[in-house]
């Protein structure tokens, strides 16, 4: 197939550095081509320079990676500011407190942006160089008030840096079917027209929300994403191979196997070429 026929996106697993499981699987699918992002938590346990000189290494082999910041601004991490609040017993809110609060207008943005500073300086302080991108953790960078914080953070610590929106590129018919990417939707519209009006750049579409609970085929889903999605849009996802520190962080834990299995094997890359797609 003719290259220039093809288009290019993004496919990014979130989450390097909530547990070695995770980050074995992440490498692994880079290793293999089948990944070209991947975003970092530097709030994370599995976040040790062992595993970013992995990281790291696996990423300079491969053609087109980029690592971003996991920007993480929810329980059960704790942030990096010692004035942080509010926290829940020294932990970030739970994101539906994080939410509400935004949409009361009860978040200082001030703290926000400088706990999203510390966390820019710490990917630094590990890989050497700022983030190529910044997304965050349960798509907190959205919110009410933290999108404002978020952008003025990234603007000055990251300025070459583009930033993960979560909203569609699909008539309205086609996006009142999935109840949580409809919520993105419409906290991405605000984030996108701050960002424009920032100058900072940010993926044309999203994909990638389902509801991780009901265990659904993701192989269905997969296609489903791919879809229709244009040039430079991006897909999220959530590989890793579960571990004690996953079960013990994170509710979403056998279904990133199953994400790990599609990726990793032999239908994946028939299911890129039939959408015209490519990650290199």
């Amino acid at each position: 197939m003719n290259d220039a026929a093809l288009r290019r996106i993004w496919l990014c697993a979130d989450d390097y550095g909530l547990a070695e499981g995770v980050n074995r699987a992440i490498r692994d699918l880079i290793s293999r081509g089948r990944l070209n992002a991947t975003s970092v938590m530097v709030v994370g346990p599995a976040i040790g320079r062992s595993e970013v000189a992995a990281l790291q290494e696996v990423v300079a082999n491969s053609p087109r990676c980029a690592i971003g910041l996991h920007a993480t601004l929810t329980a059960p991490f704790r942030p990096l500011t010692m004035h942080f609040r509010p926290t829940n017993g020294g932990l970030f809110l739970p994101f539906p407190n994080l939410l509400r609060s935004g949409l009361l207008r009860r978040l200082d943005p001030e703290m926000i942006e400088d706990e999203l500073l510390a966390q820019l300086a710490a990917f630094k302080e590990l890989f050497g160089r700022a983030p190529d991108f910044v997304d965050g953790h349960q798509h907190a960078q959205l919110f009410p008030q933290v999108r404002d914080a978020f952008l003025r953070a990234v603007k000055e610590a990251a300025p070459d840096a583009w930033v993960r929106q979560g909203g569609r590129l699909k008539p309205l018919a086609g996006l009142l079917g999935a109840p949580k990417a409809l919520v993105l939707d419409v906290l991405s519209a605000q984030f996108r027209t701050r960002a424009a009006r920032a100058g900072i750049p940010f993926n044309p579409a999203f994909a990638g929300a389902y509801d991780f609970s009901k265990a659904p085929d993701f192989a269905v889903l997969m296609g489903e994403f791919l879809a229709e999605l244009p040039e430079g849009g991006l897909v999220m996802c959530h590989p890793g191979f579960v571990d004690e520190t996953l079960e013990s962080l994170d509710p979403l834990t056998t279904q990133r196997e199953a994400e790990h299995a599609f990726l990793a094997g032999d239908r994946f890359p028939p299911l890129l070429a039939a959408n015209k797609v490519t990650l290199s």
